[in-house]
């Protein structure tokens, strides 16, 4: 783990009693995506889901693909600093990989504040470039998240924000996002995520209410065009779609029926 990594982190690595019997939202998303950081009350749950809305299978590679492809064009397109809000359980293609795949100049801060996230964040988020720190905080308190991501960024520069299966776990968005982009430069983005109402996915979310005290929130295409509109966002070509529609590259995907995950690249003027 590199020094810099070590100054970076805002907070010191605490133990954790970890209850595998008990299914957590990380490793339930990370069992989703294709990772192996999860246990057995983690992959029972998520085959709940799939059983109840088989669409589920799919939802986790078509949000990771549609990350990678944003995080990546950003980074092509210049932005050399990533604020990764509720990353979840370390899997391939993270954030500061793909990003700094492009430009080791990259600095990325992740933000969690869930207690299985913040330990396995330390022993797997290593970047040999450097530039990488995880802060422990919650995302529905923007502004310790910006003053803690303010002592690895400089936020007189453009910032890419990265929100990916985190606003479906708001009750309250825009209040979250208007804090974390309003302090913002102009030329700054915010990357985002939203598991719609498409009755394949009802089911699902309320299967996982049930067994949660992690509850989930479905919102329609014209709330989540509402949002970009009250932040005075621009969306990226070509737009708010379902996530395997944005910027599609050779090998990825296609969903022939759609993908019930809205997705968005919007610029600050």
């Amino acid at each position: 783990m590199s020094e810099e990594w070590l100054r970076a982190t805002s907070r010191p690595v605490r133990p954790v009693k970890i209850d595998t019997s008990v299914p957590n939202v990380a490793r339930v998303w990370n069992y989703l995506v294709g990772g192996r950081d999860n246990f057995e009350a983690d992959r029972r749950a998520a085959r709940l889901l799939i059983a109840a809305a088989p669409v589920m299978a799919d939802c986790g590679p078509a949000s990771r693909a549609f990350q990678r492809r944003a995080v990546s064009q950003l980074a092509e397109a210049g932005i050399r600093q990533f604020l990764d809000i509720g990353p979840g359980l370390p899997s391939a293609g993270n954030t500061h990989e793909v990003a700094q795949a492009v430009s080791p100049a990259c600095r990325i801060v992740y933000v969690d504040n869930d207690p299985v996230v913040r330990t396995h964040a330390h022993a797997l988020l290593r970047s040999a470039a450097g530039g990488v720190s995880f802060l422990d905080a919650d995302a529905r308190e923007p502004a310790s998240v910006i003053a803690g991501a303010g002592e690895t960024l400089d936020l007189t520069q453009p910032v890419a924000v990265v929100m990916i299966d985190i606003l479906n776990f708001l009750s309250d968005p825009v209040a979250v996002m208007t804090g974390l982009v309003k302090p913002l430069p102009s030329g700054s983005y915010l990357v985002a995520m939203q598991p719609t109402t498409d009755e394949r996915l009802a089911i699902a979310a309320q299967r996982w209410n049930q067994i949660s005290p992690v509850q989930v929130f479905l919102r329609d295409r014209g709330t989540v065009e509402g949002w970009f509109a009250d932040l005075g966002l621009e969306p990226v070509e070509p737009g708010i779609v379902d996530v395997h529609r944005w910027r599609p590259t050779p090998g990825d995907p296609q969903y022939p029926d759609g993908m019930p995950l809205l997705g968005a690249v919007a610029r600050k003027p």
